[in-house]
């Protein structure tokens, strides 16, 4: 085996990397052992027909594309691992050579780490974000709370009021004639949801539980039903029942239900804590973000097309993941939102673009501030990750190879460079 590199533009490089001739041998057998099961040869079984036989009949390279798919991975896999190259995208790969009896030789194109120079990274001024928690916030959670807790009661002695929950039948007629899908029954409808068209639900305030109401729309001109685009309508509605939440009274009752607090002061004087706490871990993160945000700006980095593409796919497919853990496939999510695979890809390549160059400011910070992760810093992450997977901590040491564990070295060390950069900031009054 082989490696020879080649320099291109805009950090990428061109790698040629050749097999032997023996080595090619031993990847046509390989592929032969693989194929011979389907191969017919007048007076021969299947499975038991010579290689020679097969090569005879349809020319060596019916072997080719499997020995080179057996030889690529392996060749690149070794080379590359050996060399002091920082590859940052997936391989374009390209045959140059493929012949029996000769070396095999193949071209890959890729992606190169690239160098990052800094601008200013200490000291960047932000500004501040204020984290004090006002009594307006405690009484909107602690409303929250008491809409979680509301009981519906059902209310017969008064008309239709905006935010009521009523249940209705309706049938829409456009020219006096009813159209598909515009006829419900014991239909759920909460006032100044907006949840119908038009004027629809404004035009029942006012109305009577079992009252004909005549409501008078138009349909959008974008509506998804083409034939009513437009279309003026006229929907016969009876109100069958109202219903409004009746939400308990905020007192030390309340408290004692829903907490484990004894007065409600006490109750408030938590969700005040508990806000506190969130908006001090939002402004850290804001702030984080905007430091990083302006040393970004500040440096200055060559990022190949490639890199980002390799990204980019990184992120569909963990995307693709995670949608799959809730039980919908990624075929399934672009026929609901009406997204191609290219779409996607194009929509994603922004955030790809800005989470490389992110770490790759941070990664050059770790190394113009000689930041490296302690072994006591990677066995507390080994250990969070050993609860995190209901493991033993011994367990997981054991399982863990030497890449990985400089991966999380590396990821410990940049954070270890916000946590720097963050500290070094300036917070200005907005």
């Amino acid at each position: 085996m082989s490696l020879k590199v080649e320099n291109l533009e805009k950090n990428m490089a061109k790698l040629t990397l050749e097999a032997t001739a023996e080595e090619l041998e031993g990847a046509l057998q390989k592929a032969y052992l693989k194929q011979k099961g389907n191969i017919s040869v007048p007076g021969f079984r299947k499975g038991k027909v010579p290689r020679q036989m097969i090569e005879k009949m349809y020319g060596p390279e019916i072997f080719y594309e499997d020995a080179a798919n057996i030889l690529i991975p392996d060749v690149y896999g070794k080379e590359t691992e050996e060399c002091d190259l920082e590859i940052v995208s997936q391989p374009s790969i390209d045959v140059v050579q493929l012949e029996k009896g000769k070396p095999f030789i193949f071209t890959a194109e890729v992606a190169l780490k690239p160098e990052v120079t800094l601008g200013e990274y200490k000291g960047i001024e932000v500004e501040a974000v204020s984290t004090e928690v006002t009594d307006e916030e405690i009484s909107a959670e602690l409303d929250k709370e008491r809409e979680n807790n509301a009981r519906t009661i059902t209310v017969d002695d008064r008309a239709v009021q905006d935010g009521d929950m009523t249940t209705i039948d309706f049938e829409g007629f456009v020219d006096g004639v009813p159209f598909d899908g515009g006829k419900g029954t014991d239909y759920p409808l909460v006032i100044g949801s907006h949840s119908f068209i038009d004027t629809f639900e404004e035009q029942l305030i006012g109305k009577n539980i079992g009252e004909e109401v005549e409501v008078n729309v138009t349909f959008p001109e974008e509506y998804q039903a083409k034939e009513l685009a437009g279309q003026p309508a006229l929907f016969k509605v009876t109100v069958k029942e109202i219903k409004v939440k009746e939400l308990p009274e905020a007192d030390d009752d309340f408290a004692q239900d829903v907490s484990e607090f004894d007065t409600l002061d006490e109750y408030k004087a938590d969700i005040k804590a508990k806000l506190q706490e969130k908006k001090e871990k939002d402004a850290k993160t804001a702030k984080e973000d905007a430091v990083i945000d302006k040393i970004v700006e500040n440096a200055t980095m060559e990022i190949p097309d490639a890199m980002i593409e390799t990204q980019t796919r990184q992120m569909v497919e963990d995307f693709a993941r995670r949608i799959q853990m809730q039980g919908l496939s990624m075929e399934q999510y672009m026929q609901f939102t009406g997204t191609t695979p290219d779409q996607m890809l194009e929509q994603m390549k922004p955030q790809a673009l800005k989470r490389i160059q992110t770490r790759l400011v941070l990664e050059a910070i770790t190394e113009a501030e000689k930041i490296e992760a302690t072994e006591e810093e990677l066995q507390k992450e080994i250990e969070k990750m050993a609860e995190m997977y209901k493991m033993e901590a011994d367990k997981l040491n054991e399982v863990l190879s030497d890449y990985e564990r400089t991966s999380m070295k590396k990821d410990i060390a940049v954070q270890k460079a916000v946590d720097f950069v963050a500290e070094a900031a300036v917070e200005t009054a907005k």
